[in-house]
């Protein structure tokens, strides 16, 4: 966390360590990590460059860390960067709006272009963004599937995608996001009667249960059932939502058994509307990623929605 003191000097660092960098330092930091290179941020501060190196130079000695990597063209954050300007940024863009410093609103940036599947985007990403809209972060916020959001993003229509899997080649690049696990449940009229028998008979019991899926090709639960149970699952869907928090709702009424990321059926099982009917030792689990084109984008802001995004998928 980041503590403003009476001196104008910002605590950075981790409790009981020094206190570091006064203001200027901090603005000049944020301003290349958001630019990329130097001679961008000397250009958005009114300074010389060589005036941004030295500051960087005497923030960089002050933490005894380095924080950007020089490279040919620019420079690169490094993950000691991207920490500290996820705690810096909202109390420098709050400072600079409380006196008048910040962006007018005819040269705001353009609207970051955000993209993933709809599930997640409601239930974890849109809160983690919310308060960049109070610094004037603009949003638009596309829900889909993760193989037409990567083309989309590879023709330039996003920005940034959340992607349910790691895109391949050299066109995209992508750090991972968060881990989500698979769980098994149904409403407890229908845990009452198979879940004991699941435990003894295995998973053949729930053909008689109605199964409520994603698609047609029942994507999450066949993965479930050939890790778990090592063998093919042969029924049908019941019904198919294209949107599971749709399936989460059929569910929870009744209708039958699913298997869902346990980020959007946590409050379920808590409150009892939803049970667990498997505990597996070894549940299968997806990595999402946060997905961009290579290279510094023209927006600062597709930076802080970046950063913002990595520092939330640390707590889901």
């Amino acid at each position: 966390m980041s503590h403003k003191h009476p001196n104008g000097t910002v605590d950075v660092t981790q409790p009981g360590t020094t206190p570091v960098a006064d203001l200027n330092l901090l603005r000049t930091f944020l301003a290349v990590h958001r630019s990329g290179s130097f001679t961008a941020a000397a250009g958005l501060l009114g300074l010389s460059q060589p005036t941004v190196t030295t500051q960087i130079r005497a923030l960089e000695r002050q933490m005894g860390r380095e924080l950007f990597e020089r490279l040919p063209r620019g420079v690169a954050p490094t993950s000691v960067a991207h920490d500290l300007a996820v705690r810096v940024a909202a109390p420098l863009d709050a400072l600079a709006a409380a006196t008048g410093h910040d962006t007018a609103p005819d040269e705001r940036a353009a609207p970051v272009h955000l993209a993933g599947p709809a599930e997640l985007l409601c239930t974890r990403v849109l809160p983690s963004l919310a308060p960049l809209t109070a610094t004037g972060v603009r949003l638009r916020v596309t829900p889909g599937l993760t193989d037409p959001l990567l083309d989309e993003l590879r023709a330039g229509r996003h920005d940034l995608v959340i992607a349910t899997f790691r895109p391949r080649g050299r066109a995209l690049t992508s750090v991972p996001l968060m881990d989500e696990e698979f769980v098994l449940v149904a409403a407890p009229s229908w845990a009452d009667r198979v879940k004991e028998r699941l435990a003894v008979e295995g998973p053949s019991v729930l053909h008689t249960v109605p199964l409520i899926s994603y698609a047609e090709d029942l994507p999450i639960a066949r993965r479930y059932w050939r890790h778990v149970f090592g063998t093919r699952l042969s029924c049908p869907a019941a019904v198919t939502v294209p949107d599971l928090r749709g399936v989460l709702a059929m569910v929870a009424a009744g209708a039958g058994f699913t298997v869902l990321p346990r980020y959007l059926c946590q409050d379920g099982l808590a409150s009892g509307a939803l049970v667990s009917l498997h505990e597996p030792d070894d549940p299968p689990i997806n990595t999402g990623y946060l997905v961009q084109r290579p290279g510094r984008p023209d927006n600062p802001d597709v930076t802080r929605v970046r950063d913002a995004l990595i520092e939330a998928g640390r707590a889901w």
